[in-house]
């Protein structure tokens, strides 16, 4: 008779609920899936047999599953109900981390060409163990789509403890997630044992001030190790070795990121005779890459690092470096002239080039931010993109490989629900459901461009995150997400069905205790615009599975008498569509507005008087009169960004028109750089070069107001005819200006 007592960790940490049925529910979501009747049981008799080279594998499974048998048997045996771990014939076609699962009633084979493979197995067999003991029966085939599927953790502006960090790396091996990008220096603290250089520990990894924002109050000081009101901590290298071998394990390669030439504040605290101006409370931030110090220095700690870091890949950092000290530091204006360089975009070059060097010379490679492009790229680097996809465009085109993490897609310290209901983040939208849109290849790579996109990475700041606990909460399920995003195939990819095979996941998560997000009721409403017809299709979206949506059409809020949405529906002209999730036809939730404004302006042509970022295009020349009203999110796709630029823009009517109200809209969000217009002002021409200010309306909220803000500026025409239409918005602050639309009536 079948003890239960042995499998009571089972019941609580891996299995999926009791009423699951005999379909294959997996998430990633497989390549090919067979489902059949039957179920294979585990009892005391069920056996574990592998070939040696999977025998670790079996193992872990064993312990993962808490077996009541965790004996391995050598395949030599053949015995009654097994788990079979067995070796691949080269005509499956399996790679490194492909598998084949055949479930029968008897029997469970594993077939797999290498261990990650058969550790990719038994993670997908986990998920389809019920809380009685059963697998049901059906046959898997599976690979994923890219070879580089990542989640990053920085760990320097908030601690984490050693276990958290191994737990970190457990949860994403489960879903199959095989790169861990450990973000271990910043400017507010190092954190990895670094033996020549004692004081990274002793006072760069301690600091004043608990969290992020109380350091960055109190002045950014630094402590000293065992000083009572020091907050941080570091790795030790055994500590980081031993974690690389719990990784490893798992299927996981960990990539250590040195940060460098800036985002060093932390270093040039402890060690100020590497900065520009050499002294100590220099409040710099980037290396002086002129000085020949700085690259002993950093070549002395990255041999440290590769020695415990055996990856193929070393993270050099490369982004947000200031450079203003080096436009007045001595010797780097004489390395400009010697090196016959014009800007100090050729000096951060010229230093990634020389670490590259060394880093090539003990037979590795350096991947670092979309910022090493900057005055010509290293040629054996590896990029990845974060500002947007055009920094991979531009790297893959250019035939480097390169990993794709676009802010508005896979940071996951942005929000994912309405910020009002939210624990505090950096700012920015990322739901679930927009990290499970994304697809890694941009349409303007060719085939063979786009075989150099090695996969895609999420990316965890942590200046708001403050504990393991909220780090789950970011994670997940947006990383389950991404995992889906990254392993399955384009074609296998749908949301609904994610949705449905979500729903015994959240069980899953629950009896592992991660601190998941729980899905929102808040709906959200895309339209499609069909400007030849006057019409848009309208689409609404949940998190909920099989939500019910009732909506409306004229601006009044949707009750259970409100139309029931079965699918996307026509809208023509402007109306104002309001939705929300009923259950047992109760609000659930906050209904959404969005107006669809079929006005003057929509569709016609834009001229740039002014360039927009090329990080933020959004949609380029069309953005501004699209129709398409911007989120809470800079990086939706419908913000448009302008950097250090005033916006200019002139819109073609292509007739005289009467001009009765225009309204604009910005964003602030001052911690991103992100400020509303000191103010904007519109212009009128019937020959696009004339131009007559109609009217000017001055900015009255303050750019010290730290919250999340969007305005509309509206202005009232007074039925002036006019065919041109200019718009000037003043960027005060030289940061960012985001902008949605330019509405017309």
């Amino acid at each position: 008779m079948l003890k239960t007592k042995p499998f009571k960790l089972v019941v609580l940490l891996l299995l999926i609920s009791a009423g699951a049925s005999a379909q294959i529910n997996i998430i990633p979501a497989p390549l090919r899936v067979k489902n059949e009747t039957g179920y294979f049981s585990i009892t005391e008799s069920t056996k574990i047999q592998s070939i040696p080279e999977f025998k670790d594998v079996a193992e872990l499974f064993a312990e993962q599953a808490s077996l009541p048998n965790r004996k391995i048997i050598a395949s030599s045996v053949k015995p009654a109900l097994a788990i079979r771990f067995v070796a691949a014939k080269p005509t499956d076609s399996l790679g490194e981390e492909g598998y084949i699962l055949n479930i029968a009633t008897k029997e469970v084979s594993i077939k797999a060409a290498k261990p990650k493979g058969a550790f990719y197995a038994t993670q997908s067999l986990l998920q389809l163990i019920t809380a009685d003991h059963k697998i049901p029966c059906g046959q898997v085939y599976d690979k994923p789509r890219f070879k580089y599927r990542g989640l990053h953790l920085d760990v320097s502006r908030n601690f984490y403890p050693l276990a958290f960090v191994k737990r970190y790396i457990d949860l994403m091996a489960r879903y199959k997630l095989n790169t861990f990008h450990w973000h271990l220096t910043d400017d507010s603290g190092w954190r990895l044992e670094i033996k020549a250089y004692p004081r990274l520990t002793q006072n760069a990894a301690w600091r004043e001030g608990k969290n992020w924002k109380d350091w960055r109050a109190q002045g950014e000081k630094f402590s000293e190790a065992g000083n009572p009101n020091a907050y941080g901590g570091f790795y030790t290298q055994e500590e980081a070795r031993e974690v690389v071998q719990y990784a490893a394990r798992r299927g996981v390669t960990v990539i250590p990121e040195i940060e460098t030439p800036g985002h060093s504040y932390e270093v040039l605290s402890a060690y100020p005779e590497l900065s520009c101006s050499g002294k100590e409370n220099n409040k710099e931030s980037d290396y002086n890459v002129a000085k020949p110090e700085v690259y002993t220095f950093l070549q002395n700690v990255l041999t440290e690092v590769m020695g415990i870091f055996p990856s193929k890949y070393i993270h050099i950092g490369g982004d947000e470096a200031g450079k203003a000290a080096w436009k007045t530091d001595p010797l780097c204006l004489a390395l400009m002239k010697k090196e016959g360089f014009t800007d100090v975009e050729q000096l951060q070059s010229y230093f990634v080039k020389r670490i590259e060097k060394f880093i090539v010379s003990k037979g590795r490679k350096i991947i670092g931010w979309d910022e090493i492009l900057q005055g010509g790229l290293a040629p054996e680097a590896t990029v990845m993109s974060w500002r947007g996809v055009q920094g991979g465009i531009d790297a893959a085109k250019m035939g480097h490989d390169v990993v794709m993490t676009p802010a508005a897609f896979v940071y996951f310290d942005y929000y994912q629900a309405d910020p009002k209901t939210e624990p505090e983040a950096i700012g920015g939208f990322v739901p679930v459901e927009k990290v499970y849109s994304y697809e890694p290849i941009p349409a303007e790579l060719t085939p063979e461009q786009g075989k150099f996109v090695l996969g895609a990475q999420a990316n965890l700041w942590t200046e708001y995150i403050t504990t393991s606990e909220h780090v789950e909460y970011m994670e997940y399920p947006r990383a389950i997400a991404l995992a889906e995003v990254t392993w399955s195939s384009k074609q296998n990819r749908n949301w609904n069905d994610f949705q449905r095979r979500m729903q015994s996941q959240y069980g899953y998560l629950q009896r592992l205790n991660v601190n998941y997000a729980r899905p929102s009721y808040q709906v959200t409403i895309v339209p499609e615009f069909i400007y030849q017809e006057n019409k848009a299709v309208v689409s609404i979206l949940s998190q909920q599975s099989n939500a019910t949506i009732y909506y409306t059409t004229d601006g009044s809020l949707p009750t259970a008498n409100s139309k029931l949405y079965q699918g996307p529906f026509e809208v023509r002209g402007s109306q104002v569509v309001t939705a929300a999730v009923f259950a047992k036809r109760d609000l659930k939730g906050k209904p959404i507005t969005l107006p669809i404004d079929f006005h003057k302006a929509i569709g016609r042509k834009v001229i740039y008087n002014l360039p927009f970022s090329k990080n933020y295009q959004a949609k380029k020349e069309s953005t501004l009169t699209d129709g398409y009203r911007g989120g809470i999110s800079y990086g939706d796709g419908i913000w448009q960004g302008i950097e250090t630029n005033d916006l200019d823009v002139t819109i073609d009517m292509e007739a005289s028109v009467d001009l009765n109200s225009l309204s604009i809209g910005f964003m602030q969000l001052i911690s991103q750089g992100i400020y509303l217009p000191s103010y904007v002002k519109v212009l009128i021409s019937d020959n696009g070069t004339d131009f007559k200010e109609v009217v000017l309306l001055n900015n009255d909220i303050p750019d010290t107001e730290s919250q999340l803000l969007t305005k509309d500026f509206k202005f009232d025409l007074k039925g002036k005819k006019a065919r041109y239409v200019r718009i000037v918005a003043q960027d005060k602050q030289k940061g960012y200006l985001f902008v949605d639309e330019v509405i017309v009536y």
